[in-house]
């Protein structure tokens, strides 16, 4: 069995330091570590250059957590791709020991492994989330690319806790043609809240 298919060693597109742009924790210093690799499949994802793992090297969990340390905040953001692929179980206890508050960003269609503080749940079209993913959501992050997103934003609001934070986040590329109809839907449903990609906006990663 492969380093990576036990948790010691995972596919590392990039991990920095910066400013976490979305969400409930927007604003707040975090490092960041994006794994590569998924296989949901959205068309307008960002990050595309994440979804094949092995373009990306293998990195130890070690010299993950490492970096990690050599800078001031505590708090750290797995994303991805989709990070649930893996198995989070050492790099989070690694994480965990060295004092940090763990975010994860995940689709939801994989059973998260790992001690993880915040769970995002990015609900997407192509592959269907994990009800036991929505009961363990901290935070529902629905992004809307097209007027039927916020009628699928509204069908995952039964199956998450009820103090789960809910956001709805325009597609970054065609922001000025849905904000006004995400002002006026938060408006009229204000148990939603819009997520802004704040990073974009500052100019950091």
């Amino acid at each position: 069995m492969s380093s990576n298919k036990t948790g010691q060693s995972l596919p590392v597109m990039e991990a920095f330091y910066t400013i976490q742009g979305e969400g409930f924790h927007s604003g707040r210093a975090a490092y960041f570590i994006r794994l590569g690799g998924c296989d949901v499949g959205c068309q307008w994802c960002d990050v595309k250059e994440s979804w094949d793992a092995e373009k990306h090297p293998v990195r130890s969990i070690d010299s993950i957590v490492n970096e990690a340390t050599q800078y001031p905040s505590r708090f750290v953001v797995i994303t991805g791709g989709e990070p649930a692929m893996y198995d989070l179980v050492p790099l989070t206890r690694l994480l965990k020991d060295k004092g940090f508050e763990i975010a994860i960003e995940t689709s939801g269609v994989y059973q998260l492994s790992g001690i993880v503080d915040w769970i995002c749940v990015s609900p997407k079209k192509f592959k269907s989330v994990l009800p036991e993913m929505l009961s363990m959501a901290h935070e529902l992050k629905v992004i809307i690319n097209h007027t039927s997103d916020y009628q699928f934003a509204e069908q995952f609001l039964r199956g998450v806790p009820t103090d789960c934070k809910l956001y709805l986040q325009a597609e970054y590329s065609k922001f000025d043609h849905h904000i006004p109809g995400m002002i006026d839907y938060v408006k009229t449903n204000p148990m939603w809240k819009i997520s802004l990609q704040t990073h974009k906006i500052i100019n950091v990663p």
